[in-house]
């Protein structure tokens, strides 16, 4: 599956956020500047973080997975949380 968001953060931002998030779930596999990529048991996942026209960058995360496996939940919370970086406000009320 293939998820994207557009988002006001940094690319660097968002790769940190990535490696916090996915860190401590998943086996890092790959870093380049602007792409990072996970493995673990329940699949595989790469993130990542482009920047765009004007102050935008876009966010891709994609999984080895078919939708709604539990690596697609966290990829989709993910991005949840790379919203809230740039609204520490925003409340996630997705169930993943």
């Amino acid at each position: 599956m293939k998820y994207f968001h557009r988002t006001s953060a940094s690319p660097d931002q968002v790769l940190e956020t990535a490696k916090t998030f996915f860190g401590s779930r998943l086996v890092p596999a790959e870093e380049t500047p602007r792409r990072l990529a996970y493995r673990g048991t329940v699949g595989k996942l790469t993130v990542s973080a482009l920047p765009e026209g004007g102050h935008y960058t876009y966010v891709e995360v994609t999984t080895d997975q078919v939708g709604e496996s539990e690596l697609d939940k966290l990829a989709k919370r993910f991005l949840s949380e790379v919203h809230r970086t740039v609204e520490p406000g925003h409340e996630v009320r997705g169930a993943y």
